[in-house]
């Protein structure tokens, strides 16, 4: 059987976490094809862990690939190196591109442009666009440019809002065929030791490291106010970045006792408030949460499209400030409620609280919640939704 390679473009966490789930579907409908990865922004995590072979030699920048919402991220990334590494990613696309018989560009302008300047046929997959933001997409030039080539054989959208607002733009290879982050969410059936006659409240700090940290003592902040106003448990998603060393210096930091693994305690005037931390639980958790205060990107999209309802906080950054908080907002919908406008606030810890216990009585809301995480996230299917119609063009 002849080989056909594909090579998957992405530039980002979550677009790196998408491209790795549509092609382990797409390997199994089309077992011709040969897969490699070039994560255009960070190491490629989701690559190296299913062992695909990657393009190039990838480099994490400070911002993560969030520059664009801060002058100084974008300073820092110019500083450690993004113009260099930005020339060396174009020259080596274009000396192996011929190798290839399909690009799928997963992301935005980055590697839509990329695809386009490789010379090869491609698909795209808007991940981080949606004409949920403003109402109708404006997309840039360049992103605009890549999408009418001939070369480009179908784009994919986020969400069918999305793709009927191209279409009635002129882009009629415009698609909606799933979302691919609601097919990795298998519970792993971890005890989180819940008390089934109280609410859970889970506490997604996100996985960048340095900025979870700092997200995660805000998360307690409002954690400790909530606890003396309504009875409740909570329990953190954590993630490998984020250590038992971590952990416990801000457990210090804050007042809190720590216990291996994960159990952070503080007695309160009339009771004693535990949190708990589990690794390698986060479906287990935003399954069986009621809501969860959110400071991060694709976890985030995930509970929402469970239908439950998120709290942000805006954090320090430099991916979860006040202002990736509102596009998120904008984006996901009335799920989203987010609690002032800084993190240097001391009244937004009481005011997240209240608002939280106010949502935990309002069934109308929640019922809502359900019915926009349809429309806005959709149902799992998603990678074999877009996989099958790649298959058509190898």
């Amino acid at each position: 059987m002849l080989k056909k390679p594909v090579l998957f473009m992405s530039n980002g966490h979550g677009e790196d976490l998408n491209a790795s789930l549509i092609l382990q579907a797409l390997v199994k409908i089309a077992p011709q094809i040969i897969v490699s990865g070039m994560p255009l922004v960070g190491e490629g995590n989701a690559y190296h862990s299913l062992d695909i072979p990657i393009l190039g030699q990838p480099q994490n920048l400070p911002s993560g690939g969030i520059f664009y919402m801060n002058i100084f991220t974008l300073l820092k990334d110019l500083s450690a190196g993004l113009i260099g590494l930005t020339i060396y990613q174009i020259r080596t696309l274009l000396k192996s591109s011929s190798n290839y018989n399909l690009i799928v560009a997963v992301g935005d302008i980055f590697p839509i442009t990329m695809a386009y300047i490789s010379g090869r046929p491609y698909v795209a997959f808007l991940v981080s666009t949606s004409s949920f933001y403003e109402g109708k997409l404006r997309l840039p030039w360049l992103t605009r440019l890549g999408l009418r080539s001939p070369r480009c054989l179908a784009i994919f959208t986020r969400d069918n809002f999305t793709a009927e607002d191209l279409q009635n733009q002129g882009m009629k290879k415009a698609i909606f065929a799933g979302y691919p982050i609601m097919d990795v969410l298998t519970p792993t059936g971890q005890d989180l030791h819940l008390n089934p006659d109280l609410p859970m409240i889970a506490l997604l700090p996100g996985s960048r490291v340095p900025e979870a940290i700092h997200n995660l003592e805000l998360q307690l902040q409002v954690c400790e106010v909530l606890a003396d106003l309504e009875t409740v448990q909570f329990r953190i998603a954590l993630v490998k970045s984020i250590t038992e060393l971590d952990l416990e210096n801000l457990a210090k930091k804050q007042g809190w006792d720590y216990q291996f693994p994960g159990i952070f305690t503080k007695k309160l005037t009339d009771k004693i408030i535990i949190i708990q931390g589990y690794y390698n639980a986060f479906a287990d958790i935003i399954y069986q949460c009621n809501l969860a205060i959110g400071m991060a990107g694709t976890a985030v999209e995930q509970v929402v499209g469970l239908g439950k309802p998120v709290i942000q906080l805006p954090g320090k950054g430099p991916q979860f400030t006040y202002e990736f908080a509102e596009a998120q907002m904008r984006l996901l919908g009335t799920s989203i409620t987010t609690i002032g406008n800084s993190y240097k606030n001391p009244a937004m810890f009481t005011q997240a609280a209240q608002t939280i216990q106010k949502i935990l009585r309002d069934n109308d809301y929640l019922e809502n919640c359900v019915k926009n995480g349809q429309e806005r996230v959709g149902k799992p299917g998603g990678s074999q939704g877009i996989a099958e119609a790649i298959a058509k063009f190898i």
